[in-house]
């Protein structure tokens, strides 16, 4: 049976994971307070829903323990994201995956009962993107085994496009989770962001589609 997912918390950082998940064909619960962030990702996910997932009762109504892996992606508010976590825990979540503002916050979400914990804002570098979407990095995104992750130099034909000029999703059904440049990396790009020369684009499709993207250059 193919894993559920949960993520909660719809910033840049979790609507990345959940938006990559449901790409590829996962179930996926997206929860958020904001009915703005909901709106915006409800036609990417196959559930979106406003909630206060500090509230036990409201995670135990949408059955939140039925999900193989819950991603606590929750931005700036510390507290909330070590409530919410409490409570999955104690709610019998098997699987809890949390995003930490730093690393006293990390020991803290390790305490309360994460499983793994993911530092998007200080892990610069391709290791951010594999956490979204590299089953040997977090765990909890089983690619099949005809999917993989590449990552592509930016080819002269490459350099400054937009993403949308390139429209690599519409062209060979992969898709671009990440730029990297120099020391620098973009995990959620934007369609209008500009490719330039030296940037390094992590993908994630079909091997055969990966393939034919490369080759084509």
């Amino acid at each position: 049976m193919a894993k559920q997912f949960a993520v909660i918390g719809l910033g840049r950082f979790g609507s990345s994971v959940a938006r990559t998940l449901y790409e590829q064909g996962y179930d996926v619960m997206a929860i958020d307070s904001s009915e703005e962030r909901i709106e915006d990702n409800i036609n990417h996910v196959t559930h979106a829903v406003q909630a206060d997932t500090t509230d036990e009762a409201a995670l135990k109504e949408l059955g939140i323990r039925n999900f193989d892996v819950v991603v606590v992606a929750i931005g700036q508010d510390i507290q909330a994201s070590i409530l919410t976590t409490l409570v999955l825990k104690e709610l019998g979540v098997k699987n809890i995956v949390v995003k930490a503002q730093n690393e006293r916050h990390g020991q803290v979400l390790y305490r309360v009962g994460a499983n793994r914990v993911v530092f998007p804002e200080r892990d610069m570098g391709v290791r951010v993107a594999h956490n979204l979407i590299s089953p040997n990095v977090l765990d909890f995104i089983e690619l099949a085994e005809d999917y993989s992750v590449a990552e592509v130099m930016a080819t002269e034909k490459m350099i400054g496009k937009s993403l949308m000029d390139l429209n690599i999703r519409a062209r060979y059904g992969a898709n671009v989770v990440a730029i990297k440049s120099g020391e620098k990396i973009n995990i959620a790009p934007k369609a209008e962001d500009i490719i330039k020369k030296g940037d390094l684009l992590v993908l994630i499709g079909h091997n055969d589609d990966l393939a034919k993207l490369e080759a084509e250059g």
